[in-house]
């Protein structure tokens, strides 16, 4: 597997800083309600694992009776702040600061992702005063509940981290008392977050005197890194001391901010997405600690949420009561261990890990370095992506898998965008940049099923298991076509790890809703993204699929009279009327044209509606055709048809009403001479591949191939074998996925390397 690489800096090895003085703030906390130290917990089995002379970790569950280590910081960053604003002496008493800041009406305001913000509200329900605190939308309730439990008022920004912390300062920026203790630092506020990384020094203290009662002195430390306020306390106070100390920051996979910038050697901004790690789901590393973590820090990795997931029920089996964010550290030990040539760990290491939050719920989340199709397609079969539109039983949506497959491409350092125009329907587009000069080319595949109601056993097992005498994976949406969107992951995920950068870009778009109305394809396009070449990877049982028919749905109204059933001089039939057209239909399509590859257009009458109750003449009576279509047929010609039929009708029969009829859905055909050199590169790398000749042909079922050649972009349909499409059981073929993926990968040589 490619992953994103650790990031180490060699240069620091031999960087010092001095610590800022720090007067009053051990015995300010000592001041605070329930102060204690927190254990250093040995874990001696992992050392042995590892191959160190000590491991421990810092349980900073319980801190002033909140679940996390911002107590310290977000305690004297309030404390320091309110002094300040109110020209209070920097010893003043809690009691008096509570007189004061109540006559000076001032309000605490943050921004947060969790446990800063609840760390503030405490300490103004400790002074007596108010707390607004501003948190992203995608905060879940609980969360929400425990900052307003402190009481707090909560706002919600519809935005993320870095949005509440803009209307955070937006807010106290207007005349009030309103005053931002905010640990994120940026042009213009810097004071408060400074004073916030010095709180932290009341844990470096307590860690470094608990080691010294053991006779011991930690090597290297590894700290979280959010917006950077505690790894910029850790990474200042390993480097303010005589001998080498290293410093290890540790990020989710999905908000790399420090990696990024370490890498760019500036300071930037990055997009997150869902992680479990919420306090440290930050896109903007704080100005005040960059320049200090720029040049201490050590190394920089970053972790999967199943990575912390891990390392939590470790902690949490050595009586280490640790949430997602204290997870990260050891997650991150353990890729450095993984690492020999790193440097940074040997026999005599005593590592200390800052488990920086107590145990918490969260929804266990999937392994993203699963990298094989097989693997891939059974944990993408796990995902519930039934579609909410697409019948009467309510479907989930796409958000879950949208969710886990950018996580996936994070994990690997896969440029990824996600496409969402409608709320709860998103896509995911994944690029792998080309070296340049190659042709591009684009891997299509839905990520929505159908209804799960109709499965008969557990349809999210993907399980193995063996039907027909294969060995297969089992579960709704398996071949339909989860198996081969991943054979798609895969092919990339083998391209990136073997080093040879193909010249043209190689696309995966993870797309929504083709199983109802392919908005995830068409909002991909709507975006821009493009191509030289497309395969969509439909289940086409290692066919090639060059063609398929377009469909249009048509609604006609036949029209009558409405009256009561005892009266036939003022009603009129419209479904006996409808009978007139029924028969015409029924003669028209033998008519209908025929294509060479495709054969001849169809048509039949999907629904009839009409009527309200037996004792009364309907008034309406409205049919739904569908055709299938062929090139040569367009949505003009067949609404001209139809209408010079009803007019016919109408001519002959003077009763015969009808409204003109219209189209409700509309897709195109999709047409690819066998011999364009998409179709021909495929040949050939399959038939490298399966050791025979694919059949190139035509299917009768529409995908959204149609939709991207109507773009511009050539497009073949071929994908994985099984059997069970929408029906009670469903699989998708292991060998046939194991198929797709070598061809896929071969393609991607052949047509974009």
């Amino acid at each position: 597997m490619s992953r994103r690489p650790i990031y180490y800096n060699p240069a620091a090895a031999n960087e010092r800083c001095e610590l800022p003085s720090t007067e009053g703030l051990d015995q300010f906390h000592r001041s605070l309600p329930n102060y204690a130290q927190t254990p250093l917990v040995p874990l001696p089995d992992l050392a042995s694992e590892i191959g160190v002379r000590a491991v421990f970790v810092k349980d900073e569950s319980n801190r002033f009776g909140l679940p996390s280590f911002k107590g310290l910081g977000a305690s004297w960053g309030c404390y320091r702040a309110i002094a300040t604003q109110l020209n209070l002496p920097p010893t003043v008493s809690l009691e008096e600061m509570s007189l004061k800041a109540k006559e000076a009406s001032i309000t605490l305001v943050a921004a947060t992702e969790g446990n800063h913000g609840r760390a503030v509200a405490f300490m103004a329900r400790l002074l007596g005063i108010n707390a607004q605190i501003f948190v992203p939308q995608s905060m879940n309730e609980d969360t929400r509940g425990v900052i307003a439990g402190e009481g707090a008022r909560v706002v919600i920004v519809q935005g993320d981290y870095d949005q509440a912390v803009q209307e955070a300062w937006e807010t106290c920026k207007r005349p009030s008392g309103a005053l931002l203790v905010q640990d994120t630092a940026f042009d213009g506020y810097e004071e408060v977050p400074a004073w916030i990384v010095e709180g932290y020094a009341t844990m470096m203290g307590e860690i470094e005197d608990q080691l010294t009662q053991m006779n011991l002195s930690s090597t290297l430390m590894i700290t979280p890194v959010g917006v950077g306020s505690c790894a910029h306390a850790a990474a200042r106070y390993c480097k303010s001391r005589g001998k080498p100390h290293s410093v290890v920051a540790v990020e989710p996979d999905s908000a790399p901010s420090l990696l990024s910038s370490l890498s760019a050697g500036k300071l930037v901004s990055v997009r997150t997405s869902s992680t479990i790690m919420d306090g440290m789901n930050c896109g903007t590393v704080s100005t005040t600690a960059w320049a200090d973590l720029h040049r201490l820090v050590d190394a920089c990795a970053t972790v999967s949420c199943y990575e912390s997931h891990c390392a939590v029920q470790y902690l949490n089996s050595h009586l280490v009561p640790a949430g997602p964010c204290g997870g990260a550290s050891l997650a991150a030990l353990r890729r450095l261990a993984a690492e020999k040539e790193s440097g940074l760990l040997t026999k005599d290491s005593v590592v200390v890990l800052l488990s920086t939050e107590g145990k918490r719920a969260y929804s266990v989340p999937l392994d993203v370095s699963v990298d094989d199709a097989v693997s891939l397609a059974q944990t993408l079969t796990q995902i519930n992506s039934s579609n909410p539109t697409l019948s009467l039983t309510d479907g989930v949506g796409e958000s879950q898998i949208a969710d886990y497959i950018t996580a996936w491409f994070a994990h690997r350092n896969i440029e990824h965008h996600r496409v969402e125009p409608v709320a709860g329907r998103p896509s995911v587009v994944g690029i792998l940049r080309g070296s340049g000069g190659g042709k591009s080319l684009m891997f299509n595949g839905h990520t929505d099923t159908v209804s799960l109601s109709s499965y008969e056993r557990e349809p999210l097992s993907g399980s193995l298991g063996v039907r027909n005498d294969r060995d297969v994976v089992l579960g709704r949406g398996s071949l339909d076509m989860k198996g081969g969107l991943a054979a798609a992951l895969a092919a990339m995920s083998a391209t990136k790890a073997s080093g040879r950068v193909p010249r043209g870009d190689v696309i995966v778009a993870a797309v929504s809703d083709e199983e109802d109305a392919s908005q995830g394809t068409q909002d991909v396009l709507a975006r821009g993204w493009m191509a030289d070449g497309a395969i969509v990877a439909e289940p086409t049982m290692g066919a090639i699929v060059t063609a398929h028919k377009g469909f249009l749905w048509i609604e006609v109204d036949i029209l009558g009279v409405a009256a009561h059933g005892s009266n036939p001089a003022e009603g009129v039939d419209a479904i006996l009327h409808a009978g007139h057209f029924l028969r015409s239909l029924e003669k028209y399509q033998t008519r209908l044209p025929v294509d060479d590859t495709l054969g001849q257009a169809t048509l039949h009458c999907g629904v009839i509606k009409g009527g309200e109750e037996p004792s009364s003449y309907p008034g309406k009576c409205t049919i739904t055709i569908e055709f299938r279509t062929v090139p040569s047929q367009s949505e003009q010609s067949v609404l001209r048809e139809l209408n010079e039929m009803l007019s016919s009708i109408s001519q002959e029969n003077p009763h015969f009403q009808y409204a003109p009829p219209r189209i409700t859905l509309s897709r195109p055909t999709q047409k690819l001479a066998t011999d364009h050199p998409l179709v021909q590169k495929t040949v050939d790398c399959a038939t490298v591949v399966l050791g025979h000749r694919p059949e190139v042909q035509s299917v009768p079922f529409w995908c959204d191939a149609a939709l991207l050649s109507e773009a511009g972009i050539p497009a073949i349909v071929l994908g994985p074998a099984g059997a069970g499409l929408h029906s009670k059981e469903e699989w998708v073929e292991v060998k046939s996925l194991q198929q797709m993926e070598k061809v896929y990968a071969e393609l991607i040589r052949d047509f974009a390397g």
